[in-house]
This record gives C-alpha cells, structure tokens and sequence, in this order.
C-alpha cells in the first residue's frame, strides 16, 4: 500500500524532508493590502515575505485557505493518484478552517476518486484521513514528521493513525515572538489574546517578551522575560531539561521568521543541540511559513516536541 501525508502550508518542515518523505503541500492564500500571495511553504519565497512584506505594520493582512472544492480539486488531480492511502494533517481547527473545509472535501474525493484512478490505470480503493493537529507551525510538523517515519518503517494505517490520535494530544509548543505588534494586531482577528493591550504596551516600552504555549488547540503566555535573547535562551533551556527528563518523540521542531541558518546563532541553541544530540534526539530546523509570518512577524522562534507537558522552567 502506497501511504502518504499531506500538510497545510502552515506546517514548518524543511524542503528537504517535504521532499525526502514526498509530503505534499496544501497551499494557503495571503492577502497583503492589494497584493494576493500564496504560501507553498518555500524557502526562497518565504525568505523574500519576510524581507519585502513584513516591514508596513499598518497593513491589512489576512491568510485565506483553500476552501473544500479547491481542496477537493487538488486530491483528485495528484494525491488520488500517487497514493492509496492519506494522511492530511492540519493546523489546528481552533486556528483556521483548513480542517474543517479538508473533512467536507473528504467525502467528495472518496466518492469520486475511482473514476480518475481508473482513468489512469490504477486499481484498488483510496482512503483518506484528515488528522487536526491541535497545534500549529512547527507543532504540525512533529505530528507530520512522525507519520512519515512511521510510513518508512512500513507501519499500517491502523497503527499511524493511532499514533497520530495519541501524540496530538501531546504536542508541546512554544513560541517566542520578536516583534509583539503581529502577534497582538493580527491575533485580534483570530480571537486570540495571547498578548493583550497592556502587555503590548509594557513588553514593547520595557523590551519584555512572552513565551507563547500552544497546547491542545489552545494558546497563552506562561512566561514573561526581558529581552527577547533571554526569553530564546530560557525556552531552550527548558526544553533541554524535557529532553533529558524523556520525550514522545524522537525529533523537536524548530523554526524561525527569517533565515533559518540563524537558528544557530540564537542564544542556548549550542547548549540546547549538545544535550538534543546526547540523548539522540534529531532537531530539525525550518524557516517559519508566511502563513505564521503574517500573524507572529520576522524573528519569531517557535519550537515544538511530543511528550509530557511541566511547568516552564521545570
């Protein structure tokens, strides 16, 4: 059986391995003042928005998915096709429609797909699962990034699909925002009030940045720290102590608004990969997509992993 996964462009996963596990790509549409983009997750692309794009504060800015029959045209067109059975992980319903116009999709494509599969000469049925993630950004990408290895090992649906149910209840993720405009202005619309008036007026007057949870679909500060280099610092410090105390996963996600070569050069990150790499753990870094751009501005870090959720700093 031919099993593949299938992410929204939100998800933070380097082209490397998007194309390594051959991760399709569900795009997402930015509407930027007049100007209309689409977020495909890559690299160069996205590298040029946070240069060109980010820095007129006072835009209007929206990101606009794909609605169902969009979703539905591109499962027919090509992931019918190269694949018997699906795994379509999406950012977090509590965040965006994208799961829910993915599930409305499903029904049309599992009952046309036979017409276009036999069309091109392929025999058997197709299965479709649409996973919510519960999370958001490089949170999806552990959830993704475990499917595609479970499918390396030749694991069934069955057991993938109850692992994905599990572990997305654990995913931990955080994220540090390096400009609190984005993260307030653009939360504002979304209903989310990570960072309310007084904490942006106080964070930007005092340079005080919060450390963002996303948890079970739900976001909120736990942490606020003067300067945006400790707030990065404390965050990988905390999530070393997690490594060393046992995670879910075999891998934490990273990215960042901008170049992601500079992760590196972020402070704790040498101290954070050392422990990472004694305990065997793969750190996969990713630029930020400009879906999550768009709502948390250049320089955000954001970092996520499966396993037991404990207070920040323990």
């Amino acid at each position: 059986m031919r099993i593949g996964v299938v992410v929204d462009a939100s998800c933070d996963l380097p082209q490397a391995l998007l194309d390594e596990h051959r991760i399709g790509v569900l795009p997402i549409g930015l509407r930027l003042g007049e100007e209309q983009l689409t977020d495909v997750h890559d690299l160069s692309a996205t590298l040029q928005f946070y240069r060109e794009h980010l820095a007129s504060k006072g835009m209007d800015a929206e990101t606009i998915p794909l609605t169902a029959d969009q979703i539905r045209s591109k499962f027919l067109q090509q992931w019918v096709l190269d694949y018997d059975y699906v795994f379509c992980i999406t950012i977090t319903s509590t965040r965006s429609p994208i799961f829910e116009n993915a599930s409305k999709a499903s029904f049309s494509i599992l009952s046309d797909y036979k017409t276009v599969r036999s069309a091109a000469g392929i025999s058997g049925p197709f299965a479709l699962r649409v996973v919510d993630s519960q999370t958001m950004f490089c949170g999806s990408a552990v959830l993704a990034l475990e499917a595609a290895k479970m499918i390396k090992t030749a694991a069934q649906p069955n057991a993938i699909r109850k692992r994905l149910d599990d572990l997305r209840e654990d995913i931990v993720g955080y994220m540090v925002p390096n400009d609190l405009y984005y993260i307030r202005n653009r939360g504002i619309k979304k209903g989310d009030k990570s960072v309310g008036l007084v904490s942006y007026a106080l964070g930007s007057a005092l340079n005080i940045r919060p450390v963002i949870l996303c948890y079970r679909g739900e976001t909120q500060p736990i942490a606020k720290i003067r300067s945006f280099e400790r707030a990065v610092a404390q965050l990988f410090s905390h999530v070393a102590k997690q490594i060393e105390r046992g995670i879910q996963t075999q891998h934490v996600c990273i990215s960042y608004g901008g170049d992601p070569a500079e992760i590196e050069n972020l402070p704790g990150f040498a101290e954070f990969l050392a422990s990472a790499r004694a305990h065997q753990i793969e750190v996969v870094t990713s630029i930020m997509s400009a879906t999550a751009g768009v709502n948390t501005g250049a320089g955000c870090l954001g970092i996520a992993y499966g396993g037991e959720l404990r207070p920040f700093g323990e």
